[in-house]
């Protein structure tokens, strides 16, 4: 992976239009009560096959890219109606610069970010909608999808708070 500089300036608001996401792909991210049973799940009905997994987390793809569907193991106890969706990802064109164009667009329409991370395939912005679903911008840097299976797999699908300044441009 190429090194890139998270800490260039964030310019000031107000300077140019603000920027609009171009979705490639997406993704979608569950909490479930029993990763096991749902990967068991998945891989049987919908004949998807586990590219990585971590202590609280399983990817699963349909063979085309490096995970579809992620399940996210659910606190001891969840009670229903606090499984299901744990965000939806939008795989937007671009690089971390048009990442940190988006972060810029959702703090100036008051939308609340609760996290930006390192995926070591690229990195994540996440946001809230009105009602609280939880939705992530994603920036790939590993582009090619068999050796984003072997990077997930090797990091243990990671998902490592960073800091990402907005930018306003």
């Amino acid at each position: 992976m190429t090194d890139i500089d998270l800490s260039s300036p964030a310019g000031e608001p107000g300077q140019a239009p603000l920027a609009k996401p171009v979705v490639l792909r997406t993704h979608l991210s569950l909490w479930v009560s029993d990763m096991e049973r749902s990967a068991e799940f998945f891989c049987d009905v919908l004949d998807m096959l586990v590219t990585a997994r971590g202590p609280q987390w399983i990817f699963l793809s349909y063979g085309r890219k490096h995970h579809d569907i992620a399940l996210i193991q659910a606190p001891e106890g969840a009670a229903q109606g606090t499984l299901g969706l744990q965000h939806y990802g939008l795989e937007i064109e671009g690089d971390l610069d048009e990442l940190r164009r988006l972060y810029a667009m959702l703090l100036s329409k008051g939308v609340e970010v609760i996290k930006t991370t390192d995926h070591k395939v690229g990195f994540g912005l996440y946001f809230v909608d009105p009602d609280g679903n939880r939705f992530e911008f994603f920036a790939e840097t590993v582009h090619d999808d068999e050796e984003g299976i072997a990077v997930l797999g090797q990091h243990h699908a990671p998902s490592e708070p960073i800091v990402i300044d907005p930018l306003y441009t």
